[in-house]
């Protein structure tokens, strides 16, 4: 198996960067991680206050009683889907610093409006708008991240980007808490509502910030903060890295040569996978409140013990999968620890120590998600169109899944057991695991099986050497014996 050699988390360049490069990757770093975390935090406290809002007085004010929650997961899960399609197309085209910060005022406008709510009907509307905006932000970065970064780089700075999901949601519980307690009341309206003013007033200047600091991609650059030298700098270590900068038009062969594709359904329906293993979202709140021990506050706060370790969970898998262990194993070290709490809720009958650790290491299985699509965007590296579209469409039906399933394992009323749920989610994760050494046997840890496939590594130089992308050696046959180098991550 193709791994990279053990390397510190600190050695944060490769050996073979030159100071040129050490500064452009410092660069990138400082605009678009930072951003995509801070963004992500946003997104994240924007998509889960719904669950925190219920269980902070929404469900009493309102007159909710049965499944309203899941059926507010649900229609967030459908705007996710219906959003995601117009960005197969968009995403190579519209330059990402224009486009991104452009759904963020989007979200955070119809984020500010669920505080006026009075129905069921209103909120699922403001949720399916939030969603339609919110829907392209995860791929969106992906694919910039992509766009900018080699394969050996991706992992870490997914990594990242991703704890703004974990400090969302433990932040979410943490808001929702401060705006109960000291908001309640105040001007007449209850602490749930103040949650979502809150919420808007941090979301709405971020998107305004985005148009003068997002970096866009090597294609469609922003020249704000990006010089020429700079942008031919990327572009040339992208493609030793085998990374194509230009876009292509897009066309119906295209489609057909993806669709037809057996590899392109191997890499969805590993995503399916990983989409359906981690519980409910609401699971650890909905049974911290079944304790009835705690009050309102007590139960936001408390429900962010598992989102703040999986900022640990995030960091030490996605830094291992780049610089340790490699890709497949840090996937199936995060699927272990998820796993081992799944099978403790399935049980159920156990001490209550043994619940407080498996809701508190649920984060672990969404660690495993910026090593997977970093692997995704280094296998699609050689088309930008083909990347864009695999990226969107593997989370378009991955998170319609989550349209469906979580009414069937994860209804509200079976709240806190959730019998049939942690089941399921355990089965998935086994399943996970098996996918993973599949991909790895099909494309390589680096992607570099599906170079060969491809021919990409049949491209010559002047002296008729064939040239291989950053940290793989080849030899002359065209690629057929793929081997790391002592310096590939």
């Amino acid at each position: 198996m193709s791994q990279p050699p053990a390397r510190k988390w600190y050695h944060w360049y490769s050996p073979t960067d030159t100071t040129e490069e050490k500064k452009l990757i410092l660069k990138l770093d400082l605009l678009l991680v930072p951003y995509a975390f801070v963004l992500y935090w946003v997104k994240y406290v924007d998509q889960t206050n719904i669950n925190n809002a219920y269980v902070s007085g929404m469900a009493d004010d309102l007159g909710f009683h049965g499944n309203e929650l899941v059926q507010f997961q649900t229609i967030f899960v459908v705007g996710n889907v219906v959003g995601l399609l117009p960005f197969i197309y968009l995403f190579p085209r519209v330059p990402m610093h224009i486009l991104v910060p452009s759904l963020d005022l989007g979200w955070g406008i119809f984020t500010l409006l669920q505080y006026r709510a009075t129905s069921y009907a209103e909120i699922m509307a403001y949720r399916f708008m939030v969603s339609i905006f919110e829907a392209s932000y995860f791929p969106g970065v992906h694919f910039v991240l992509g766009s900018w970064y080699r394969s050996d780089e991706i992992g870490r700075r997914g990594g990242l980007f991703y704890i703004g999901l974990t400090l969302g949601t433990m932040t979410a519980g943490l808001l929702q808490g401060a705006a109960t307690q000291y908001l309640d009341g105040h001007n007449g309206l209850a602490g749930w509502r103040w949650n979502f003013i809150i919420n808007a007033i941090i979301t709405l200047p971020l998107a305004f910030v985005g148009y003068f600091l997002w970096p866009g991609t090597p294609d469609k650059p922003n020249r704000l903060v990006m010089k020429k030298s700079e942008i031919a700098l990327a572009k040339d270590r992208l493609e030793r890295n085998g990374t194509k900068v230009r876009s292509t038009p897009f066309s119906w062969t295209l489609l057909r040569r993806i669709f037809t594709s057996w590899q392109f359904y191997i890499l969805v329906f590993w995503d399916i996978l990983f989409f359906n293993t981690s519980a409910n979202t609401a699971a650890f709140l909905l049974w911290i409140k079944s304790l009835d021990r705690y009050n309102t506050t007590k139960v936001n706060q408390l429900g962010s013990i598992s989102p703040a370790l999986g900022i640990f969970f995030v960091l030490f898998i996605n830094f291992s999968a780049d610089l340790w262990i490699g890709r497949p194993s840090a996937i199936t070290l995060a699927s272990v620890i998820n796993f081992t709490g799944l099978v403790i809720l399935a049980i159920w009958n156990v001490p209550e120590a043994a619940k407080w650790y498996a809701y508190s290491v649920g984060y672990s299985a969404v660690a495993v998600s910026s090593v997977l699509y970093g692997w995704a965007n280094t296998i699609l590296r050689h088309n930008n169109e083909e990347r864009a579209l695999t990226l969107i469409l593997m989370t378009a039906i991955a998170t319609s899944t989550q349209a469906w399933i979580p009414l069937l394992v994860y209804p509200t009323v079976e709240a806190p057991r959730f019998p049939k749920g942690y089941v399921y989610s355990a089965v998935m994760v086994v399943l996970l695991v098996a996918m993973t050494q599949v991909i790895r046997v099909v494309y390589g840890s680096h992607g570099e099986k599906a170079l060969a496939r491809r021919g990409s590594l049949s491209d010559t130089s002047e002296d008729g050497e064939i040239q291989a992308p950053h940290g793989l050696s080849i030899d002359k046959d065209a690629g057929k014996h793929i081997q790391p180098s002592t310096v590939a991550v």
